[in-house]
């Protein structure tokens, strides 16, 4: 099952939408969640923002503590994607298992809620040259079991998912990743 979903999110002063997104396949046991931007910027360029600087333009919206200052990922093989909530606390969201910079990285685990639920996930970043941009893809792949089936959440994470890669565009090229500009 193909299942496209048009995103579209208004903010103040902006409209925005991403180039693509879709749930590429949705059932009770899983999801496949496919969310593609184009930016202006170099590869290596875009992965530094996108690895380097995730405490920039990913949403505090979606975090533990509110604060996506608190946000790192370590991209070694069995690096972390993770949040510090204070002296010897803090929360593994994801752990890195490729990197290949500037290129690929992939994470497992489950992003938000689907960590405390009976599932995995495997997402990989890819970062490829266009010409003078860089198209950026986040593809998440989630199966496991959720009482009621987890195609109830597909389109929820790809929203989620599809949000952040505007932030990270909006990031990329102005600088701020409140900031996002209609084409």
């Amino acid at each position: 099952m193909r299942l496209t979903i048009p995103i579209l999110f208004l903010a103040p002063c902006f409209l925005y939408e991403i180039a693509s997104a879709e749930v590429s396949d949705a059932g009770a046991s899983g999801f496949t969640s496919i969310n593609e931007v184009t930016v202006d910027a170099g590869r290596m360029a875009a992965w530094r923002a996108a690895i380097d600087e995730i405490d920039r333009w990913w949403s505090a919206d979606h975090t533990v503590s509110g604060e996506a200052s608190r946000l790192r990922i370590d991209a070694t093989p069995q690096g972390c994607f993770c949040e510090r909530l204070g002296k010897d606390a803090g929360v593994v969201h994801m752990t890195v298992t490729t990197v290949l910079p500037g290129t690929l990285l992939r994470l497992t685990g489950g992003l938000g809620p689907l960590g405390l639920m009976g599932v995995d996930g495997n997402m990989t970043w890819e970062f490829a040259a266009v010409e003078n941009s860089t198209v950026v893809r986040f593809t998440y792949a989630v199966g496991g079991y959720r009482p009621g089936g987890l195609d109830a959440l597909a389109g929820a994470v790809d929203g989620v998912l599809g949000e952040a890669l505007l932030r990270l565009q909006a990031y990329i090229e102005t600088g701020d990743a409140e900031r996002i500009d209609l084409e």
